[in-house]
């Protein structure tokens, strides 16, 4: 039955590795942990299940843009599904908790706040809850790179569900001690655990050094064929790094956080459809997108971790392909990893004082504000009080990880509307040019407006109506005072939930977990994503591998280090004859492939291939799928 659900409602004929094992894991009523890399398809391993169980399915997920998009994707596939987060109107909650009650939604996504609400988990009881899922569960685990304080309150969910409901938690990368952290928290019952090794054969992990970072980056874009993503710390350096690809002729865009959801997805889609060759993002860019044929992902900027840097580099060759991961780094960015820590964790003094100015700012007297949601505008806080970002933006989370209230740094909603009129109330309004003029458009270009919240934009709207995107805003705000359609514009403000009543900043204590350990797991994870980038005599993967507790690994034979040790135990000569046959072959008209230049050349399959890599890498070849072509040097 898993297969036929797959069948139908994915198109798909087989599974991947540990996807089904996974479902009849859950099926037997298993708490079950699931550790698959990036582009492993967990999604599939609780949204099958969820087609077969009777009641309804929950997942726990902190990304709410993931969130929406799923729920998106689902409802397409004729697969009833509902989100609930800090961004929806109570109209809209009461909406899919009414959906939830009657059976007509098979999965529920929350935000993990929502389970510090009350009144939503006396909702939930009601409910028939079949199975629990936590996404991203390393977030649980106050051992994992991105700890939620929220997430310890998924616990409930059993409670309220009741003790024989299962949990299937879900991760891309944990390290043994915050595996064994995430089935303590979550109380499993004799867990189920399948892993897929880290491993990712057709990855060549390389780290270029470089002091003019810029070069390298052109010549390893230069010297690759196909799509890519270029990783960078800062919205400023996307835009930048961007407009000088552009300028060397390589097709490019930027995303980041920052942007308008209409900007970010007609970006992410020209990256998808191939007009876009390259894609420079923040870590805003790439979770839940299924781009199989990434070829190429550059880190011009080091993540702080390796589990980060895992994530993002997988995000090639998912349609296991040869792909590259490539690391740019410079002595300085040493410096620059170091300087993050202290960044991280600013002094407890600081950390009280924006606690203070937090509540100020937000009108919230001292012990009030419990169980309130404030919108938080970090920008504005930041300069009303002349604070530093990075540091306040730490100060605000380790605040949330001490529980004194959660602060949710993300944009959150694009706009929505709903008609709220009766349709024969319609025929009698009476509107202003402009309302008409709006109304009769949106009526035209979307679909089931009388039935829930639609997507809309007021960009696309003011294209069509040749009014201002302002006309359009008045004239929707103008509709919605008439009570004829319930209009929610788009929100890009983070929010700040306070858990507990504001207390005085005498009492804002950093207990020892939160801070003190915290920052020692940081200092970690940074030296060991060091240790990757700088150490030259270790295999990049076999290192990366004993990190994520694979301590039987195997050198790659692929990466940067090994080649270096290959190219020194080869003699000068073979080595040019070698390179000499794969540069000829390849310049055949439309190229050689990669079978007949190895049948064709007298060395062992594996150095010719690495061979065949270097050259790609300077730029005298390119590697176009399975074709070697010869390029010209650059």
């Amino acid at each position: 039955m898993p297969l036929s659900v797959l069948k139908k409602y994915w198109g798909y004929d087989a599974f991947r590795p540990l996807q089904r094992e996974i479902i009849d894991s859950v099926l037997e009523g298993r708490d079950t942990l699931g550790l698959l890399p990036t582009g492993g398809g967990k999604s599939i391993t609780f949204q099958v299940p969820a087609m077969l169980l009777p009641g309804l399915t929950v997942v726990v997920t902190p990304l709410i843009s993931l969130m929406k998009d799923q729920v998106d994707n689902l409802r397409q596939r004729d697969i009833r599904a509902v989100h609930f987060h800090s961004g929806l109107t109570r109209r809209e909650t009461e909406l899919n908790l009414t959906r939830c009650r009657l059976g007509k939604a098979k999965l529920a996504y929350l935000s993990p706040e929502r389970l510090q609400n009350d009144s939503f988990m006396a909702e939930l009881r009601t409910m028939t809850v079949s199975l629990i899922v936590v996404d991203e569960a390393h977030c649980i685990s106050q051992w994992g790179y991105d700890f939620r304080p929220s997430y310890l309150k998924v616990v409930r969910l059993r409670e309220t569900a009741g003790e024989e409901v299962p949990i299937l938690a879900l991760t891309a990368s944990a390290t043994p001690e915050v595996t064994a952290d995430i089935m303590r928290s979550l109380r499993f019952r004799e867990p189920k655990v399948y892993a897929r090794s880290f491993t990712r054969d057709n990855l060549s992990y390389i780290v270029r050094y470089a002091d003019f970072k810029e070069n390298t980056l052109l010549r390893v874009l230069r010297a690759t064929t196909g799509c890519g993503i270029v990783y960078v710390r800062s919205r400023r350096r996307c835009r930048e790094i961007a407009d000088l690809l552009r300028r060397e002729g390589i097709s490019a865009e930027f995303y980041h956080a920052g942007l308008d959801p209409e900007e970010k997805d007609l970006r992410q889609n020209l990256w998808k459809e191939d007009s876009v060759r390259i894609m420079v993002a923040t870590n805003a860019f790439g979770m839940g997108i299924d781009k199989p044929d990434v070829r190429t992902v550059v880190h011009y900027d080091l993540p702080s971790s390796l589990e980060e840097y895992y994530q993002e580099a997988g995000r090639a060759g998912r349609d296991g392909r040869e792909s590259f991961a490539v690391v740019i780094t410079s002595p300085r960015d040493k410096a620059t990893l170091s300087r993050r820590l202290s960044e991280s964790f600013p002094d407890k003094e600081f950390i009280s004082h924006v606690y203070e100015l937090a509540g100020n700012f937000l009108g919230v007297a001292v012990g009030e504000g419990y169980g309130m949601l404030y919108e938080f505008n970090f920008d504005l806080f930041c300069r009303t009080y002349s604070l530093p970002p990075a540091p306040t933006r730490s100060a605000l989370t380790l605040l949330s990880r001490a529980g004194y209230f959660e602060y949710i740094d993300e944009t959150t909603s694009r706009s929505r509307l709903m008609v709220i009129m009766r349709k024969d109330q319609l025929y009698d309004l009476e509107l202003t040019p402009d309302a008409e003029e709006v109304f009769q458009c949106v009526l035209r270009n979307y679909t089931g407006l009388f039935a829930d919240y639609v997507y809309i934009s007021e960009l696309v709207i003011a294209r069509s109506t040749c009014l201002s995107s302002e006309r359009v805003y008045q004239a929707l705000l103008y509709l919605g005072r008439i009570h004829a359609v319930h209009y929610v514009p788009r929100r890009t403000t983070p929010y700040i939930y306070y858990s507990t009543s504001r207390e005085l900043p005498k009492h804002v204590i950093m207990p020892l977990e939160v801070y003190e350990r915290q920052r020692e797991r940081m200092a970690l994870r940074l030296e060991a994503m060091k240790s990757f980038a700088f150490n030259t005599s270790e295999c990049r993967v076999r290192g990366m591998l004993r990190y994520f507790g694979e301590s039987d690994a195997q050198d790659c034979g692929k990466c940067d280090v090994c080649r270096s040790r290959r190219k020194s135990a080869d003699t000068p000569e073979t080595t040019r004859s070698l390179r000499e046959s794969i540069v000829y072959q390849a310049s055949r008209e439309g190229g050689c492939s990669v079978e007949t230049i190895i049948s064709n050349c007298q060395s062992p399959r594996e150095q010719t291939i690495q061979t065949i890599r270097d050259l790609a890498d300077k730029g005298i070849v390119r590697i176009d799928g399975h074709t070697v072509i010869a390029a010209k040097i650059q």
